[in-house]
């Protein structure tokens, strides 16, 4: 699958690359789309596959030639390649990059007739939808599970200390919107659990999740939510490989090493993607909006235990449903970094 995403979108690349040269204007195709894909790449098993495959699915059912867009440094170069899909006749680009929302308001105005929609970050602009995550509301339903599932008895993968772990891609809002989440919930549960966070500062090298995930282990964590991208590959093989648990994260990992990832966290990206590409088909798009999916849209939440089911006790399970109505009906407020800044419990 990486090898055949990776060529598509270099010849993509190659293709912005030579309409650049001779072609300067804005925007028009109403049956082009164009989807960036954020760091990490094609191929993570995750965030970005789950959108790419939305992406696939919705341009096809509404008859849009789609074409993803894959950078070896997409943060670098980010601005010159919103630009390049901005005069190659792309009617909508769906930007999945979080750093992009600095320069995508520039880009945007300067190119009105082209319709423009980035996830994980709210971005001012007449043409720009912006769509975020709840993130931090199913992250908090991974850290009480982990909390509860730690101090187990009988269990071969939960050893006596009450410590539990979560691994970052890079040290940001973005991502600590999903560690605060966690440890929130794990705090709120039981007070005495302790939480190890560790940053990889990377999203793509499995080996360094790896290495981190091993020392979380032997300093006695015995469950580590991922929150890496391509790099949590390595924290679940360590997981399976040290006989613990991980959790998973943006789409269904669970059957990434079954019965060791306790839960994937998914995030909706595919769902995110394909209702702006139906909106743009049907000439529903609008712009200065921001659209949040959370528990109560479906956006975010845990996967449904498909391997671990025996492993947990029907009252924690049973509490997680609780906790999840007590978020959505609004009886339990969730921290949110990028609303509320850092929280005390939290060093930002």
């Amino acid at each position: 699958m990486r090898r055949g995403a990776l060529a598509c979108g270099l010849l993509l690349v190659a293709t912005l690359a030579a309409g650049c040269a001779g072609e300067t204007e804005s925007g028009g195709g109403r049956d082009k789309a164009a989807l960036v894909i954020a760091q990490g790449g094609i191929g993570d098993e995750s965030y970005n596959d789950l959108a790419l495959s939305g992406f696939e699915s919705s341009t096809e059912k509404h008859g849009i030639e789609g074409s993803p867009i894959e950078s070896a440094d997409i943060v670098a170069q980010g601005e010159q390649i919103l630009r390049r899909a901005a005069t190659t006749g792309f009617g909508l680009v769906i930007d999945l990059e979080f750093s992009h929302g600095e320069i995508l308001p520039t880009v945007a105005a300067e190119h009105p007739d082209v319709r423009w929609a980035i996830l994980n970050t709210e971005v001012r602009g007449e043409n720009v939808l912006s769509i975020m995550f709840a993130e931090h509301e199913g992250s908090y339903l991974a850290g009480a599970l982990a909390a509860m599932m730690t101090t187990q008895t009988g269990n071969p993968k939960i050893n006596p200390a009450k410590k539990i772990g979560v691994i970052g891609g890079t040290k940001s809002v973005g991502i600590d919107k999903f560690v605060s989440g966690y440890v929130q919930g794990a705090r709120e549960t039981d007070p005495e659990v302790e939480v190890l966070v560790k940053y990889s500062n990377t999203f793509g090298d499995p080996a360094t999740g790896r290495q981190l995930a091993s020392t979380m282990y032997e300093q006695g964590a015995d469950i580590v939510f991922q929150v890496a991208g391509g790099t949590g590959a390595g924290v679940i093989q360590e997981a399976a490989d040290a006989g613990r648990y991980a959790i998973g994260v943006d789409t269904n990992q669970d059957d990434i090493a079954p019965g060791h990832v306790l839960t994937s966290m998914v995030k909706r990206s595919d769902q995110a993607v394909a209702r702006t590409v139906a909106r743009f088909a049907e000439g529903r798009f609008t712009g200065g909006e921001t659209l949040t999916l959370g528990l109560s849209e479906g956006g975010v939440g845990l996967t449904g235990f498909e391997h671990t089911k025996q492993d947990i006790p029907e009252p924690i399970r049973t509490r997680i449903g609780e906790l999840r109505e007590e978020i959505v009906d609004g009886r339990r407020d969730v921290w949110n970094v990028v609303s509320q800044g850092y929280p005390s419990w939290l060093t930002g």
